[in-house]
């Protein structure tokens, strides 16, 4: 066929009138159809990212670079920190003072726990009163704590929830006197939530902790006894259950699980998202 015929039939085709078309041979989608294909893709594309199935783009030399530097950072924060205390108030016996953040990772939002033991090794047994927390710069309160030590009622240690009470820039924990020896440490946990505006990819050191009782117990040491973990970015999981439940599609009694398997993440997801249309 000639270019001048070509040209002439592509005229002709697109002269005709959009109208003149008959409507049988324009393929037709109701508008009942869509809004369910759209939920159903919807609902399959967030089960997907909940179970961790995406595609992932090569870091080339930006992202070695940046894993090479969160490497060094990762040296530099320690998760635990000890200290030792024997001088003539502890009556020549070693007491000891650590501090442990219980994940070395945590989201903005989401929570973190410090673990704070004080025990000793010797005779002496020192009775503690009190335990000051200092937590990271710009956290909030404790949403938790939690101590476990010795008690005469359960012949040996045992957990209690308690309230800290602001004491400076740390929350206090008090007691009439918690019986301690070798064999009977104490153990204070403290949960608080990570604020939300907390850049990923940072570290975060708390502060340490200051203690007061008998027989030298008593340690001062707020900026000291630290504990650090690194920020990142929330999870799938996370993520997509955070926004199934904003939007109705999650429940406390059928949460969306990054360890679920596909055909359960997919099929609660589909499930609910049919009903919401019903």
């Amino acid at each position: 066929m000639s270019q001048r015929t070509m040209s002439r039939s592509t005229m002709s085709r697109s002269a005709v009138p959009q109208s003149a078309v008959p409507q049988s041979a324009v393929p037709h989608r109701t508008m009942v159809h869509k809004p369910m294909r759209r939920a159903f893709a919807a609902a399959a594309s967030a089960a997907l990212v909940a179970t961790g199935l995406t595609v992932s783009v090569g870091v080339g030399a930006a992202g070695a670079a940046e894993a090479a530097e969160a490497e060094t950072d990762a040296v530099a924060c320690s998760q635990t920190s000890h200290r030792t205390k024997k001088n003539a108030s502890t009556w020549g016996v070693t007491h000891t003072y650590d501090k442990t953040v219980t994940t070395a990772e945590a989201a903005p939002g989401s929570e973190v726990t410090y673990k704070i033991v004080v025990g000793t090794t010797g005779i002496g047994n020192p009775y503690l009163s009190s335990i000051i927390d200092y937590p990271p710069d710009g956290f909030g309160a404790p949403v938790k704590a939690t101590v476990r030590r010795f008690t005469a009622a359960a012949a040996g240690q045992s957990t209690h929830d308690v309230t800290l009470v602001p004491s400076g820039s740390g929350y206090k924990m008090s007691s009439t006197g918690i019986f301690m020896n070798a064999s009977n440490s104490v153990t204070m946990q403290v949960t608080y939530k990570v604020p939300d505006d907390v850049p990923v990819g940072s570290t975060v050191t708390s502060g340490g902790i200051k203690t007061g009782g008998t027989v030298g117990i008593g340690h001062s040491l707020p900026g000291v006894l630290t504990a650090c973990f690194t920020v990142r970015a929330p999870n799938p999981g996370e993520t997509v259950t955070g926004s199934l439940d904003d939007s109705g599609l999650g429940s406390s009694d059928g949460q969306l699980s990054s360890t679920g398997s596909i055909s359960d993440v997919l099929g609660d997801t589909i499930g609910r998202a049919i009903q919401s249309l019903s």
